[in-house]
């Protein structure tokens, strides 16, 4: 059984897997469809559309039940249906490395550089914190969560440092606490 899943009865396993979704109608019915079709028995959906991640789409939690051998058919029926799978089970797909930005970020389009970072690093923004005591058209400074393409943390820290280069923007990397 795959750590984090707890046994029910049956001979199955509860699992949560998070998810992004882009904000179009059938997107939640699209991303359903793998879990079912792999033998899935749905628990809870937190879809909380208000709720939107930095590259604007929407965080869906999905607590399942599965026979511990089909976890990993509906991880991959998900990610063939082109849903980003933030997060299967206690698995995260990829690594976490945080990092602080500072410097002009509004004025720099802080839109443009998070766009930048996730097309170039084979990263995605999981989580982002602003601070901007002085206004947004002074120095202020962003705290950014990067899920990263496994082994490839070093490379995404790269696509950062040359935005950032740029951008005139400061990088402060890699936060500890970041992998997790």
């Amino acid at each position: 059984m795959s750590a984090g899943a707890a046994e029910t009865d049956g001979g199955v396993a509860a699992y949560t897997v998070r998810l992004e979704l882009v904000d179009e109608p059938g997107e939640l019915l699209s991303a359903l469809e793998p879990i079912s079709a792999a033998g899935g028995n749905l628990l809870s959906i937190h879809h909380e559309r208000g709720n939107i991640t930095p590259r604007g789409h929407i965080p869906v939690e999905v607590d399942l039940e599965c026979p511990p051998a089909r976890f990993d058919e509906i991880v991959d029926g998900l990610t063939s249906e082109g849903i980003n799978v933030i997060e299967a089970g206690s698995d995260r797909y990829g690594e976490q490395v945080s990092v602080v930005l500072v410097g002009h970020l509004v004025e720099t389009d802080l839109s443009d550089t998070l766009s930048r970072i996730e097309s170039s690093a084979h990263a995605s923004v999981v989580d982002l914190s602003l601070a901007a005591p002085d206004g947004t058209d002074a120095v202020s400074s962003t705290r950014l969560r990067l899920a990263v393409d496994g082994g490839r943390i070093e490379s995404a820290l790269g696509v950062v440092r040359e935005v950032a280069d740029e951008k005139d923007l400061c990088v402060v990397e890699p936060l500890p606490g970041g992998e997790g």
